[in-house]
């Protein structure tokens, strides 16, 4: 009995390096079908380039072969790295709540809201941030569509906090409108005008008043769980 209840008790096995390496892969490869291609002509290109460099420095062999391994192996990986987290954003672009799978993985310097500010009828949604930037209000839908939502919040934005700028990003497919993958950059790009210790006072205040007016979340939808599902993506 003892066996048996340690058995159930036994933890996971450990994932190692090359699980993930696998499953980047083949989240990549759902987006960049050729990227095999890519990894091994970046693996045979970096190794040539180091025995060519090895060779004219005239390295000793051992560290030489050490050297031209560990670059033939960083590359692939470092480009792995880059494109993933793109191939993820491709993959859920124009789903509802596509923006929170964004913004739920932004942890430093903002205030990020978990549910939506405002939708309508036809599910378009507004979703805000608090940061150094000030107060950023992210649209999902099209942007003749939800031009009024953001509008409305925006101006309840800037009657409670009078002197905090208040951005608005489109997020979307149409011309003109911020790709999914594009978001970040385009947060990072905001000047910052607020100090550290006066985001936490224009949060507090604009929670306060959106305490009071909840929006209606369209039935059988929770946008809040819309994080990017690196398990969903692997397929399992």
């Amino acid at each position: 009995m003892a066996k048996e209840d340690r058995s159930q008790k036994k933890a996971p096995a450990k994932r190692r390096w090359y699980h993930n390496f696998a499953d980047a892969y083949r989240i990549t490869k759902r987006t960049y079908p050729y990227i095999g291609w890519v990894l091994l002509a970046a693996t045979v290109g970096a190794a040539a380039l180091m025995i060519a460099l090895g060779m004219w420095l005239k390295m000793h062999i051992v560290f030489l072969v050490l050297l031209t391994i560990s670059t033939a192996l960083l590359v692939p990986m470092l480009i792995l790295a880059s494109l993933v987290k793109k191939a993820m954003y491709r993959q859920i672009e124009g789903t509802m709540g596509a923006v929170y799978g964004v913004i739920s993985q932004i942890k430093r310097g903002w205030t990020v809201e978990e549910q939506p500010i405002a939708t309508n009828s036809n599910r378009d949604l507004v979703w805000r941030l608090i940061g150094r930037p000030g107060v950023v209000l992210i649209t999902e839908g099209p942007t003749s569509r939800v031009r009024e939502l953001a509008n409305k919040e925006r101006k309840m934005a800037s009657r409670v906090v009078s002197n905090v700028p208040v951005h608005v990003i489109n997020v979307g497919l149409d011309e003109g409108q911020t790709r999914l993958e594009e978001l970040e950059k385009a947060l990072r790009k905001l000047p910052k005008t607020l100090r550290s210790n006066e985001v936490p006072l224009v949060v507090n205040r604009l929670q306060a008043v959106a305490a009071k007016q909840a929006p209606t979340i369209p039935r059988g939808v929770d946008p809040a769980r819309m994080k990017i599902s690196r398990r969903a993506l692997r397929g399992r």
